[in-house]
Order: structure tokens, then C-alpha cells, then sequence
């Protein structure tokens, strides 16, 4: 399920600690070397049995070997937490739907709220109070996205019209059949008063700026079942 937080209208701050407490080290022991790892250095100390049968060049490579076993892991956790590039994230609108949207006409609802059909969906629209199953792809108007239920493999499962979301997805969602792709562009005082922080992956959203959501009605629970 995709996170609350950036739907929700307040937003969410991210706070990072580094307790020196809470370190995680690992020691490992080979040959009589003992390898000290932590998050803040990495230090090669010798047993006093075997003192005298390393030389320096053994010392030595066992040493640069560890310090380049760390660098990898450190490496390949940034490469994780950076996520995809943005060519290859998953989106509801490719590149020829792009194209189309050019010649979409835009709506205006009177709160402000504009909106394109990227398709018009053939269920049933959500009554206020229903739950919902939604995918989205959360933008700023650059086109950078800051979040996404693709990424995350689920559609978003929300309460629509009872304020668990922003106000301006919440508006659009509620007059939208299941089966229907949209593209929302949601003024600052639809979408996050207090904006959200930036992280990797992630551009910052500014408190009160505009922002842009295709979104796809996915289907209602419970009410497609009772239609049947």
C-alpha cells in the first residue's frame, strides 16, 4: 500500500539521527587479524600471539581489501535509496499519451482544480464515503515525481470525500468512473499546506505550490460486488 503520508494534506517530514550508541560494528577475525567495522571508521588491529608473523604487505592487504569491501556496501546502499532513474519510472501517461493530452481540452472545476481524460472510464463513479483503489504518479509541474503507487505495486486504498487525502485528489477521484485515467492539475491550496521535504529519489514540494496527479480509478470495493 502505497505511504499516507504524502497523500495526506499535512505532508510528512523526514528526520534522520545518528546515534553513536546505536552504532552497528562487526568485528571479524581472520588469521589471528582482527577487523573492526563501524559506521564512522574502520580499524585494523593485530592479536599479540601473532604479532610477529605479519609482515607489512600482509597487513597491508588485508587492510585496502576491507576498506574496499565497505566502500561496495556503501555504494550500493545509495544506489538503492536514489531509487530509478526518472526515464525509467513507471508512469500512467507514456509518451504518446503525452502527445494526446496536448490536444485534451482542460476543465475547470470552481474550486480551482483543472483536469485532463486520458480516459473516460465505463463503471461506476465513487459515492462520498466510499473506499476507493487507486494508482497515481504524483508530480511537480517540472514533471518530477515525488511519489507513486507503481512503484510501490499496489494501488492506494483511501475513504474518498472524507479528507484522507489532499483536497484536490479527493475532488477529482469523486467524479471519475472505475476504469478512468485522469490528469489532475491540483492548485497550492489543494494540495499540501505544509509542503514536503526532499529526500533521495525525491524532489521537495513546497508548502502551498501546485502539483500534478495522473491518476487511475482502479474499482470500489463493495460496490462493484453489490452491482453483481
Amino acid at each position: 500500500m502505497a505511504s499516507a503520508s504524502l497523500l495526506h494534506p499535512f505532508g510528512s517530514s523526514f528526520v534522520k539521527r545518528l546515534s553513536g550508541s546505536h552504532r552497528t560494528v562487526q568485528k571479524i577475525s581472520i588469521e589471528g587479524v582482527m577487523i573492526q567495522c563501524s559506521e564512522s571508521r574502520l580499524q585494523a588491529t593485530k592479536t599479540v600471539d601473532h604479532l610477529k608473523e605479519w609482515d607489512f604487505v600482509k597487513r597491508r592487504d588485508i587492510i585496502g581489501l576491507f576498506f574496499g569491501l565497505s566502500s561496495l556496501l556503501i555504494g550500493s546502499s545509495s544506489a538503492k535509496a536514489a531509487g530509478l532513474p526518472p526515464e525509467q519510472k513507471p508512469r500512467l501517461c507514456d509518451d504518446d499519451c503525452e502527445k494526446e493530452l496536448e490536444n485534451v481540452p482542460m476543465v475547470t472545476t470552481e474550486s480551482g482544480l483543472q483536469y485532463k481524460e486520458i480516459k473516460v472510464g465505463g463503471g461506476p463513479s465513487p459515492p462520498v464515503g466510499f473506499q476507493v483503489a487507486a494508482n497515481y504518479v504524483a508530480m511537480v509541474p517540472s514533471g518530477q515525481i515525488f511519489d507513486s503507487s507503481l512503484e510501490k505495486g499496489l494501488p492506494y486504498i483511501f475513504r474518498v470525500g472524507s479528507g484522507q487525502v489532499i483536497k484536490g485528489l479527493d475532488e477529482g477521484i469523486l467524479s471519475m468512473k472505475v476504469g478512468g485515467k485522469r490528469r489532475l492539475y491540483i492548485p497550492g491550496p489543494l494540495a499540501f499546506p505544509k509542503g514536503l521535504t526532499s529526500a533521495p529519489g525525491r524532489p521537495r514540494v513546497a508548502a502551498n505550490s501546485p502539483v500534478v496527479f495522473d491518476v487511475s480509478l482502479e474499482y470500489i470495493p463493495g460496490l462493484e460486488d453489490d452491482e453483481e
